[in-house]
């Protein structure tokens, strides 16, 4: 089997076995929460979730998250998904557009979704490791309003055909970040992001992150089960979780545009995203299986039952906008008030923030 065909019959193992993995029984996100407010003094018309990415607007903090694509499958899958934005009027990301690049005939596996969505907020997704032309064209291929630079060394580590060298990486970027104008986002792939990532990031002047933490899709486990062996399954719990992650990007908040994605479950954990600082709420896994299960229609009125509701949380806060829930107090208790306390984060500040 040659390698076009490898990475093809790849992705829909992908899409598998993200389809039948389970779900952890809690999540960091059960260690947030939000203080009741009792008068709330809000009416649901005067609410505004509109989010700003650079220069892009956002109708809403939900967007679907990066994929799939690259077969036959999986384009029908993008096809959709990109429908389902359309109509519901979120951004999309793609996969990885590698196979889409290097395979002219796989290149509509990740097109359909402009075709589908022509008016629609779009984002294209390379590799760090590629050169900055063929970042570029994966730019052109979608007429993308955003890239995405996809992070995933723990994944191309238990992948048996991965890459091995990581060498390089931040130049790469520092050097695609002078030739487009449009935002380019440094995203995780499920295993979340440190203070000491982000600090790497933001010295070379990336300005969007998406810290994509553990507790969503794990890629370790599903390229695990492509080996034979299965040997890397001690390594599935690697990595950082979502809320985590965003705990260790406070620092950053004023100079840096912050998203949210993995393990994203419902409105609740959107919420309390945008709450520690986030700019948007990605989902993917949740998604993707409502899709499978209920198809194009059902996963329009899932995404649009999770922007009502979204809302409605925003209500009981007494919250107008995204930025006065980024005042709003939130408690950070058990296991993750643990790791505030090793790393220096203080939780307390979050806690008696003060929202009148």
């Amino acid at each position: 089997m040659d390698e076009s065909s490898i990475r093809e019959n790849r992705k829909d193992e992908h899409v598998q076995l993200a389809l039948t993995a389970e779900k952890a029984a809690r999540s960091d996100f059960d260690d947030l929460t939000f203080i009741h407010r009792s008068l709330p003094e809000t009416n649901l018309d005067e609410i505004d979730v509109t989010a700003k990415v650079g220069n892009l607007q956002l109708d809403s903090p939900l967007y679907i998250n990066a994929m799939t694509g690259g077969s036959v499958n999986t384009g029908a899958i993008n096809a959709q998904l990109a429908e389902a934005a359309a109509k519901t009027g979120i951004a999309i990301a793609v996969g990885s557009q590698h196979s889409g690049l290097r395979k002219a005939s796989l290149a509509d596996t990740y097109k359909v979704v402009r075709k589908k969505n022509p008016a629609g907020i779009v984002f294209s997704n390379v590799g760090a490791d590629v050169s900055t032309d063929f970042a570029l064209r994966a730019i052109d291929m979608l007429e993308a309003d955003a890239l995405q630079i996809h992070l995933n060394v723990p994944q191309e580590v238990v992948l048996p055909e991965g890459e091995r060298q990581f060498s390089g990486m931040l130049g790469k970027i520092e050097t695609l970040l002078t030739k487009t104008s449009i935002p380019v986002i440094v995203k995780e792939t499920g295993f979340g992001m440190s203070f000491e990532t982000l600090s790497q990031l933001q010295r070379i002047g990336v300005r969007y992150v998406d810290v994509s933490g553990r507790g969503g899709t794990n890629f370790i486990t599903i390229e695990n089960e492509r080996r034979a062996e299965k040997d890397f399954r001690y390594l599935n719990g690697w990595g950082q979780s979502t809320p985590v992650s965003l705990l260790e990007a406070q620092p950053f908040l004023q100079d840096m545009t912050i998203l949210a994605s993995g393990g994203i479950r419902n409105p609740l954990d959107a919420a309390k995203s945008l709450a520690l600082g986030a700019a948007a709420a990605g989902v993917a896994g949740s998604f993707l299986k409502i899709l499978h299960t209920k198809g194009t229609d059902g996963l329009i009125k899932e995404i649009n039952r999770w922007k009502t509701h979204l809302k409605m949380i925003f209500l009981m806060q007494g919250t107008r906008s995204i930025q006065d829930m980024q005042r709003n107090p939130i408690m950070v208790t058990g296991s993750l008030r643990e790791w505030c306390e090793l790393r220096g984060i203080y939780p307390e500040k979050l806690a008696r923030r003060k929202k009148i």
